[in-house]
């Protein structure tokens, strides 16, 4: 009788999303140690496996988790607070609300945003930093989520309260001491990362001190760029140039560089992140109110594109909602000019998603995709559903019909922490009690 091979888990019978982002169904996918052992037929797999655990993928579609390749964690307590305000919602509400947090207000913050991106499907983010990440990195590690963390840095900005800002000592200290505490940690689940949090409120001294410290432990650095016009304006009136031809002209990027936004982009700009391989985190949604991205043009020129949600305050934590604003923006500004319905396809926004996102984290090799020897990074998702079948094309239906709530099942790095929508890695009830106190109390101290 034939030995069977042996692992620690078997998602039986189930449909999956291919590397190819097609769709092959009666599929089942083995797992262990924390890695894909096989992808093949379910009968080919009942025959050569076995497994003490299993989830019965009858109904269901199993898919690369989504990367939010952009998000604040710290933001979730000014959830619906922003929506429907006039400029400058950064100095009005923004800076108040951050330069209020509390330790424990922060802690809450990334428990909520890690339970409200593993019901949501998220199964790995790049946050963009703020302050007491240490809180942060504890409940990433809890959570079973892969991150990539890092502290906010400022030093400079006559609108950036002196409690925001720090010295090039401080704040290069502060990173390096997060990186050394937490990098790797969580069986090698969270990164970390160095950051400016913008051109125009770091020094050129510290943006270059920045990069070359990111480079010495060859980690990445990721910064918002060319989000406002007055950003442009301030690296024009400044340096006489644009933020981006500022950068190369300090020598610093490189392909560990991640771009969050990246809207107002000029050609030349386009070229220099072209030439130095630097990623590119859209969050569509957010992005909506300040220009519509040049997206287009940067998937033509090979550019790494991922998808953000830019936090709780901006949109909600669905990379569902994302990638469906995300195709009618790019249908309605770049397709319908040129009558072009094929500008974004569903497939593409699927890869942007997962792998786009998995590029920008710099860990492509090891997720963002379905395939034997890569992490096991994989969501269910409950497709037996009035408003998703029947379908001419699953594809179309993931990006079209799917919701977050259809998110059954997530499993990282080959542990199970959502099962039939119940997760199992953080108290939901204790976290949802908690931060409605923590969100009242904020609210009465920062005066927003």
């Amino acid at each position: 009788m034939k030995k069977l091979t042996e692992s620690e888990l078997i998602i039986r019978d189930c449909s999956i999303l291919t590397a190819d982002f097609d769709i092959k169904h009666k599929q089942s996918i083995v797992i262990k140690d924390s890695t894909i052992l096989a992808v093949d037929d379910a009968s080919l797999i009942d025959e050569a496996y076995q497994s003490m655990s299993s989830i019965d993928g009858k109904g269901k579609l199993f898919m690369p988790g989504f990367v939010d390749a952009h998000m604040h964690t710290c933001q979730q307590l000014l959830r619906g607070r922003i929506a429907d305000e006039y400029p400058m919602i950064w100095t009005r509400i923004m800076v108040p609300f951050e330069s209020n947090l509390r330790e424990e207000d922060v802690h809450i913050s990334a428990q909520l945003s890690s339970l409200d991106m593993i019901k949501s499907g998220t199964t790995a983010f790049v946050d963009a930093g703020g302050t007491f990440m240490h809180k942060v990195a504890e409940t990433a590690i809890q959570s079973g989520l892969r991150g990539t963390i890092t502290c906010s840095t400022m030093n400079s900005g006559n609108q950036i309260p002196e409690n925001m800002k720090s010295t090039e000592a401080e704040l290069l200290k502060r990173n390096t001491q997060l990186y050394n505490e937490f990098h790797g940690l969580g069986d090698g689940r969270l990164n970390v990362w160095f950051s400016l949090r913008s051109i125009i409120s770091c020094t050129p001294s510290l943006i270059t001190k920045v990069f070359e410290k990111a480079k010495e432990l060859n980690t990445g650095v990721q910064s918002h760029m060319n989000e406002y016009p007055n950003e442009i304006s301030f690296c024009l009136e400044n340096f006489q140039k644009r933020p981006f031809e500022f950068l190369e002209s300090l020598g610093v990027l490189d392909s560990n560089f991640l771009s969050a936004h990246s809207i107002l982009l000029s050609e030349n700009e386009i070229d220099i992140i072209k030439n130095f391989d630097v990623k590119v985190a859209h969050c569509p949604i957010s992005n909506a109110g300040k220009g519509i991205p040049k997206t287009p043009n940067l998937l033509q020129k090979g550019i790494t594109v991922g998808i953000g949600t830019d936090g709780a305050a901006h949109s909600g934590l669905s990379v569902f909602d994302e990638m469906k604003t995300f195709k009618s923006l790019m249908r309605a500004f770049w397709g319908t000019p040129i009558f072009d319905p094929m500008v974004m396809p569903a497939k593409k926004l699927l890869e942007l998603a997962t792998l786009g996102g998995a590029k920008a984290m710099l860990q492509d090799d090891h997720f963002g995709t379905i395939e034997v020897g890569k992490k096991a990074d994989l969501i269910g998702i409950n497709i037996d559903q009035p408003h998703i079948q029947p379908t001419h094309n699953l594809v179309n239906s993931l990006v079209e019909s799917v919701n977050s709530t259809d998110v059954s099942d997530m499993i990282v790095n080959g542990q199970v922490i959502m099962k039939n929508r119940e997760v199992l890695t953080l108290d939901e009830e204790k976290i949802m009690f908690e931060s409605n106190l923590a969100m009242e109390s904020m609210s009465l101290r920062a005066g927003i």
